[in-house]
């Protein structure tokens, strides 16, 4: 198996496992060359003497390729004008982060002439799937090597012990060795006392993207988004790109306690699993696309899209990104977005985000028939003759069963 490998690129993050498994892929593969990969999706800090790192621990070479804005237009806003949500609460920040990671992998592995591509994700996570779904997709013939499926580890504290024998610095304690992701997007939280669903997570100790609601100010904040075709270009007036639009509605929805989601999720490969995730701009955008469509979509399109959303959000979470279906859907969802065009208030409180008022100049709202006062352009008496034709089928049913009664 070791001669067989020459070049191996790496998935690296620089967290505890990537940090690691550089040096085992060169112990275990006869001193193989690896080249480490860090796809930037917003992750910030975490980049901060990366390359440094991963030099010291054995990586010949580091690519940090900047994906941000590929990740919000190619990505999350397809995913958001969805309204793809997994189990109603999970935003899928570490779901569709992954593609696009694994997609540009891929490309640098071609072009580094590589045998093969490394993980860092466990065999019990989704993490695994997504990664690999994706290489498959773009090097079908590509050798996978996953290192928590085989490797002699079997547990975060042994990998910490692996990293105190390399003398491979860590920017964790056996205290705060949760399991995070963090992207533009979110923030996740895994492991320690939150694998317990019994244990009230201690948000003031865990909470790095914003406050808890019950710290956030007393006084309201207001914005305003605008959106074009379903994706959002402006706040408060002034246009954005899709970074920076981002970026202030984290600031305003972490200052403001919003997006903190604690949930028991259904995992891709069988097991049920406990996370805290922050999603503070995100879930502030939802929000607003969601209102901003009650008044642009017809009943039938938006009951339908419901649906939709429901089945979009199960492909993402799966890893099933680069597929078919999912390409289908998304034509399905830019047709329905043709008209979703306009502004939306928001008023956010202590982690809850309300609608303070939507405009749009392709709204179906009708105020002249929607009132409750006098109009002239709806005959309240057209309602009976529908009542009556809609009702039949009760009707007849009722009437045939009270003759079985007798």
């Amino acid at each position: 198996m070791a001669d067989k490998i020459k070049k191996v690129v790496l998935a690296y993050s620089g967290g505890l496992d990537t940090s690691i498994i550089i040096p085992w892929l060169k112990e275990n593969y006869d001193n193989c060359e690896v080249v480490a990969v860090s796809g930037d999706v917003g992750q910030s800090s975490e980049l901060d003497g990366l390359e440094e790192k991963a030099l010291k621990t054995g990586a010949s070479k580091l690519y940090i390729e900047d994906l941000k804005k590929e990740f919000i237009e190619d990505y999350i806003y397809p995913t958001m004008k969805a309204g793809a949500i997994y189990e109603n609460k999970y935003l899928l920040g570490t779901s569709f982060a992954r593609p696009i990671i694994a997609k540009r992998i891929v490309e640098i592995a071609k072009k580094e002439g590589a045998d093969a591509i490394c993980h860092g994700c466990t065999g019990k996570g989704n993490d695994q799937v997504r990664f690999e779904l994706a290489i498959k997709a773009f090097a079908p013939e590509m050798k996978i090597i996953a290192p928590w499926r085989i490797w002699n580890l079997k547990s975060r504290d042994e990998e910490i012990d692996y990293a105190e024998a390399h003398n491979i610095p860590l920017k964790i304690s056996r205290e705060t060795n949760y399991s995070k992701d963090k992207n533009l997007w979110h923030l996740s939280h895994e492991g320690l006392d939150l694998e317990s669903p019994a244990n009230e997570p201690d948000y003031d100790k865990i909470l790095e993207l914003g406050v808890s609601p019950w710290k956030a100010p007393d006084k309201a904040a207001y914005v305003t988004i605008h959106f074009e075709k379903g994706n959002p270009t402006a706040i408060d007036g002034k246009e954005l790109g899709a970074v920076e639009l981002i970026e202030t509605l984290n600031k305003i929805g972490g200052e403001n306690g919003v997006g903190l989601v604690d949930m028991v999720e259904n995992r891709l490969v069988g097991m049920k699993s406990r996370g805290v995730y922050e999603t503070p701009g995100g879930t502030i955008l939802y929000a607003a696309h969601e209102l901003l469509e009650s008044i642009c979509l017809d009943k039938n399109t938006q009951h339908f899209k419901q649906h939709v959303a429901i089945k979009y959000g199960e492909l993402v979470y799966d890893g099933l990104w680069f597929t078919p279906l999912r390409e289908a859907l998304d034509a399905f969802v830019e047709k329905t977005q043709e008209n979703v065009t306009g502004d939306v208030k928001l008023k956010i409180y202590k982690g809850n985000v309300m609608n303070a008022g939507i405009t749009s100049p392709h709204s179906l709202y009708s105020e002249d028939i929607a009132t409750f006062g006098e109009d002239d352009c709806y005959n309240q008496m057209d309602s009976q003759g529908f009542i009556n034709l809609f009702g039949l089928p009760i009707k007849v049913k009722a009437l045939l069963d009270s003759k079985k009664l007798k």
